[in-house]
């Protein structure tokens, strides 16, 4: 079983040890065959309390933490400038 990885940027500080992200992926439209961006918003994990609004971070997928909170934080990508 391969666990899924999502790259993305912190948009928010939500509450104790868990940060939301903006995932940002893009897909070709079906009539216009034109490429659009899709945006999804996921909770993740932070254990340490080290993200910050801004930074890049990959985060993996793991068992349900809470009812909305799925995936934890694998690394930091690029820190907030």
């Amino acid at each position: 079983m391969s666990l899924r990885e999502i790259q993305g940027e912190v948009v928010k500080i939500s509450g104790d040890k868990t940060a939301s992200m903006l995932v940002e992926r893009r897909v070709m439209h079906p009539r216009y065959h034109k490429v659009v961006k899709r945006f999804k918003k996921y909770l993740i994990h932070d254990e340490n309390n080290t993200l910050k609004v801004g930074d890049k971070v990959i985060a993996v997928e793991c068992r349900p933490l809470s009812k909305t909170k799925s995936f934890r934080l694998k690394t930091v990508v690029g820190a907030e400038s």
